[in-house]
């Protein structure tokens, strides 16, 4: 594969990463691409970092890489593992001689699989999202295009990634912009409150209970349609 037919295969992977509207169909995205657009890795899933630091596959193309990716969450070994932890690359080809990984490379062989590429993904620079995992079960060798491909897919994902991520917690704050809103609206017509009370109301509820201010405003309303289908 020569440089054009990487950029071009970028390009269209990115295209097509782009065109989906949340965090749900990015991932999946990302992972279908992935494995049409890196040679001889047919089997591609994403691994994210959670804020209290427990790993989980939130996107993959099958069941191998789910099974693959449990197994190296629950060693604490494989070169998935190896990305997420310490090295910005790993590539592992014929994977049945790789001795750095001893306890996760006979269920790898297991599965069929022959060598395998992980690539850290980085959501911004304070810190690590993930990593994009590729699976081959068709080849034990790991060519420098695939290497470089894989590469730039990750720095791709990670961008796309961010956008999502961005555009959810938009979402989020929208949706929870609108219910605290309809609270506020409850508690003043309730209890002939001007908006900064009933704002300092649901504050305080928030801050004695220690739930989040937008799960006491939802509360109010679920309760108040509650009433009114009553």
């Amino acid at each position: 594969m020569n440089h054009s037919d990487i950029g071009q295969a970028i390009a269209v992977a990115a295209r097509t990463i782009h065109h989906r509207h949340n965090l749900a169909e990015t991932l999946q995205a990302i992972v279908d691409t992935a494995s049409r657009s890196v040679p001889a890795f047919e089997h591609v899933g994403i691994s994210t970092v959670t804020a209290a630091g427990e790993v989980a596959t939130t996107a993959c193309t099958d069941d191998l890489v789910r099974r693959l990716d449990e197994v190296q969450y629950s060693l604490g070994d494989g070169p998935c593992f190896a990305a997420l932890r310490d090295a910005d690359l790993v590539v592992a080809p014929r994977l049945r001689h790789d001795q750095r990984w001893v306890q996760y490379v006979p269920y790898a062989l297991e599965e069929g699989v022959r060598s395998q590429l992980a690539v850290k993904l980085y959501l911004d620079d304070e810190g690590t999202l993930g990593g994009i995992n590729f699976y081959s079960t068709s080849t034990e060798e790991v060519d420098d295009d695939s290497r470089t491909l894989a590469q730039l897919f990750a720095a791709h994902a990670a961008i796309a990634l961010g956008h999502a991520h961005e555009l959810d917690q938009l979402n989020e704050a929208l949706c929870s912009r609108k219910v605290i809103g309809q609270a506020l609206g409850i508690l003043m017509e309730r209890y002939q409150m001007d908006e900064d009370r009933a704002f300092a109301f649901l504050v305080r509820a928030s801050s004695h209970g220690n739930v989040k201010l937008r799960l006491i405003a939802q509360e109010l309303v679920d309760q108040a349609n509650r009433q009114q289908v009553g």
